[in-house]
């Protein structure tokens, strides 16, 4: 769909567009991110892939919602992360049916390791937050400069911080020192590509600065 048929959608469907696909991204980022995969010599969360374009969401919703709003996002999408991954305990404890045989698989699948649940809410929290406040600073300093320079900006940003926190959190004590940088390099370098990749995004839909505040009302 081309930015001029975009630009004439109602900003209600955008912002529900935007608020959903941010909170997509949150959501199998936080049920993908037990596995660890390997990839061209780099070992990284499988949550990688999905989570790095939620910071380029974030944006769009950002360029929509504006501040306030968007930070109030971003704690819903937490929320809604420590919920469901209650909601899975609870789904693993309740007993199973007779003839049902998936238990175990389902219980391997979606159970949830503590750690790894506190470290990526963690992680998103800080990283995204920052994500924030570095945008809206980018655009108040460079209103005129390109809008894909506010998205490499902050993006360059709260990646690294987003690894180093879920890394450290997630495995330190558990692996030399040495290997956790590692780790933090490879799902940096990941989120930066795929980052990169998924930038021109933020052309895809036109800034409403006529219909939504930095206060996140919706005018007429």
């Amino acid at each position: 769909m081309s930015k001029l048929k975009l630009s004439k959608v109602s900003p209600l469907v955008l912002i529900i567009a935007v608020v959903s696909g941010y909170l997509l991204c949150q959501i199998i980022a936080d049920v993908t991110a037990v596995k660890v995969v390997a990839l061209w010599g780099f070992t990284i969360p499988a949550a990688t892939f999905i989570y790095a374009l939620s910071f380029t969401m974030r944006d769009l919703a950002h360029k929509q919602l504006g501040k306030q709003a968007t930070v109030t996002l971003i704690w819903a999408a937490a929320i809604v992360n420590v919920l469901m991954a209650l909601y899975f305990v609870l789904t693993i404890k309740l007993p199973a049916s007779p003839f049902w045989g998936l238990q175990e698989a389902y219980a391997n699948v979606l159970g949830v390791v503590p750690r790894i649940v506190a470290a990526s809410i963690v992680a998103e929290l800080v990283s995204q937050l920052l994500d924030t406040e570095v945008y809206q600073r980018v655009w108040d300093r460079f209103p005129k400069a390109p809008q894909i320079f506010r998205v490499l900006a902050s993006n360059s940003v709260a990646g690294p911080i987003d690894s180093l926190i879920f890394i450290f959190v997630a495995f330190g004590g558990t692996m030399p020192v040495a290997v956790l940088w590692q780790l933090v390099l490879g799902q940096t370098l990941f989120k930066w590509a795929l980052a990169v990749i998924s930038m021109p995004m933020i052309y895809l839909i036109p800034e409403r600065t006529d219909a939504v505040t930095d206060a996140g009302y919706i005018g007429e």
